[in-house]
Formats: C-alpha cells, structure tokens, sequence
C-alpha cells in the first residue's frame, strides 16, 4: 500500500513539473507524462487532470509574469508576432488556445506583455488546458 502511494504521488509531482515546464518556454512532453500517470492507475483520473492542469496554467502564468516585465511596448506597430497579432485581434479569448504547440507560450508572454488583466487571463489559460488534459484523458481511459 505505501509503496503504491508513493509512486503515485511521484508521478503526480513528475506530471506537475512536466506540465510546468512544458508551458513555459522551455521544451516538455506533458501530454506524454499525463498518459503514463494514469497507465500507472495508481492515481484518480480527476486529481491526475487537476494536477497536470494545475502545472501548466501555473507555467503558462510564468510566462505572462516574464512579458509583464519586458518594457510597454503596446503603441510599436511594428511588431508583427502572431501571437501578438491574435491577442490584438481576438483579446482575452486567444488565450483559451494557450495549449497550443509553438504559439502557446507566446500567446502567454504576449499577454503579459500587454498588459492584459492577470486574473482573467489565469481563468481563461486554465480553461483551454484543463479542457485539453479532460480530453486527452478521456481517450486513454477509453470513454471517447
């Protein structure tokens, strides 16, 4: 019995980290690691979602927090990133597909950087990546 908890809370706290790091600029696989977790079946569906989730919003945030500290540049049109053109364009709700590959990260950084509201930001950054682990999990599990 212990020794199913304890490889249970490492890969939670392994699942964490990868999520983490995998949505802050740094390469990651935590769509490799939340397979594996709950593979191990040593952890409930619902808290392998929550903590993978937790991970990555909180790693996404990372990001907004480090464009909060790259200087006001909002009124420069030259700027031509397209993770700074969907948040121009499409506002709060381009940061529901912060999970996305390649333009995710940015889309957090560029958030930050324009000074878009933090709180809504986590909100809308913890939907789109909880929704995407719920789906993914889903599918391992085999209930899609």
């Amino acid at each position: 019995m212990i020794d199913t908890l304890v490889s249970g809370e490492s890969a939670l706290w392994v699942l964490f980290s990868t999520g983490f790091l995998s949505a802050t600029l740094l390469p990651g696989g935590s769509e490799a690691n939340l397979i594996a977790t709950l593979k191990l079946g040593d952890n409930p569906i619902g808290l392998v979602i929550l903590v993978a989730t937790l991970g990555n919003t909180l790693g996404g945030m990372t990001n907004y927090w480090l464009g909060r500290l790259l200087p006001d540049k909002t009124s420069d049109e030259k700027q031509g990133h397209r993770a700074l053109l969907w948040l121009k364009k499409y506002g709060y709700w381009s940061l529901f597909f912060s999970w996305l590959p390649i333009i995710g990260d940015p889309l957090c950084l560029a958030a930050g950087w324009l000074r878009m509201h933090h709180w809504l930001s986590f909100l809308i950054i913890m939907i789109g990546k909880a929704l995407r682990y719920t789906l993914l999990a889903l599918v391992v599990v085999g209930f899609l």
